[in-house]
């Protein structure tokens, strides 16, 4: 049987599959409002995802994503621009607002009242958007809309739900608010806004290219009026876009070099890369190590390395935050007082995420130190730890490999210990 070009192009069409207009706007317009079960659905879903931040499990933030509704108001946007409706387009762009404070309000409370205010990877991720998240809500998008438009929904929605994500960022600003941090605040409702955005495009665009049937407008006045504010909000939606796209692109390309670099240049023989920071927006890497004290020369190299990576122009800051070295300056006790405080600081988070995973941990000891011999003295991180119940080999493996990447370190020493 010969399998010619135009029956492979026949894959790919979706007419014969598409709902008829009026059914596929109806659903639509059926997910824009918020009220009775879709409001209590909605505070759920924010329950759920900032139990999920909280306690840093990827699993119960995916549940949060699947029961929440906040894909219709969106979508709602993208399909009264896409085919003028002025009335839809209000109603949706109302409850869009209304379910983002709602969002915003149910998860300040509930960081507010929780006991553990750690930020955990799972609330980090949320913080710094990148052009990936840019093209997962825009795909998210178009996969959304065309679901919606079919016959055979199947098990997309779901997916769309997961991928795109709008839940997290919400619960993540709320965060940032209960805790008074700004910079999460900002972050995470920064990706929101990107969701948003790019999802309602995604919709518009679709849309348009599925040819809609246009709102008929009775009065001619009403009929300018409502097509000039909905241009008005396509301009603000796609321009928007296009400048967050450029943003984030050059951002994310910024990151990307500045990874590269600490990732091959960030290596002071007797010194441990504590804590690095990245600001794009200020332009700068900020390196803390500790382990023997680092001199100006070695410091002068490490910038002069920075233009091999194309970050002329980059502040480059370099920062002991403990050292191993006992000289006798009169300054000792300050420096040793500083160290020992910025190594009680670590351990007190390690210990923290270990317990967010559930590692029965009692207590644990954490500090650098030098591993000397006959051939040569070589950095080492020695960690004991003690547990309130019996582990089995294979969570101390775990425990002793998420260690070692946590404290990038080449060379760990781990101890385990039950309490008596």
């Amino acid at each position: 049987m010969k399998y010619t070009l135009s029956d492979l192009l026949d894959n790919f069409r979706i007419r014969s599959q598409r709902e008829n207009y009026a059914s596929i706007v109806k659903t639509i317009e059926q997910g824009v409002e918020f009220r009775g079960t879709n409001l209590w659905v909605l505070v759920f879903a924010i329950f759920i995802a900032s139990l999920g931040l909280n306690v840093n499990s990827p699993a119960v933030i995916i549940g949060a994503m699947l029961v929440s509704p906040l894909m219709g108001p969106i979508m709602g946007m993208g399909l009264a621009m896409g085919i003028n409706d002025l009335s839809l387009l209000r109603k949706s762009a109302v409850n869009y607002g209304f379910a983002a404070v709602i969002s915003l309000l149910t998860s300040t409370l509930y960081f507010k009242l929780s006991p553990m205010n750690e930020a955990h990877s799972e609330i980090l991720a949320r913080t710094s958007p990148n052009i990936y998240d840019v093209l997962i809500a825009f795909v998210g998008g178009l996969a959304g809309i065309l679901a919606t438009a079919s016959k055979l929904k199947g098990n997309v929605l779901p997916g769309v739900a997961i991928a795109t994500a709008l839940m997290p960022p919400l619960c993540t600003a709320g965060y940032g608010i209960a805790t008074g941090q700004g910079r999460f605040f900002i972050g995470a409702f920064y990706l929101f806004v990107i969701n948003t955005v790019f999802i309602a495009l995604a919709t518009l665009i679709t849309v348009r290219f599925m040819h809609f049937p246009m709102r008929a407008q009775i009065n001619p006045q009403r009929a300018r009026r409502a097509k000039h504010i909905i241009w008005a909000v396509t301009a603000l939606t796609v321009l928007p876009s296009v400048y967050l796209g450029y943003e984030i692109i050059t951002e994310t390309r910024l990151r990307t070099r500045a990874e590269k670099f600490i990732e091959t240049e960030a290596t002071i023989p007797g010194d441990f890369l504590l804590k690095k920071s990245i600001d794009t927006t200020k332009k700068s890497i900020t390196l803390i190590f500790g382990g023997k004290p680092i001199n100006e020369a070695q410091k002068d190299i490490l910038k002069q390395r920075l233009k091999n990576y194309d970050l002329e122009g980059i502040d480059l800051q370099i920062r002991q935050g403990f050292s191993t070295d006992d000289g006798g300056s009169k300054d000792d006790t300050e420096t040793l007082e500083q160290n020992r405080q910025a190594n009680l600081n670590l351990a007190r988070q390690i210990l923290n995420e270990l317990v967010a995973q559930g590692t029965p941990v009692h207590d644990l000891a954490l500090r650098a130190a030098t591993r000397v011999g006959s051939t040569a003295e070589n950095p080492v991180w020695l960690a004991h730890i003690t547990t309130s119940q019996a582990m089995r080999a294979e969570e101390k493996k775990r425990v002793e490999k998420w260690l070692k990447v946590r404290l990038e370190a080449e060379d760990l020493a781990v101890s385990f210990a039950e309490t008596k």
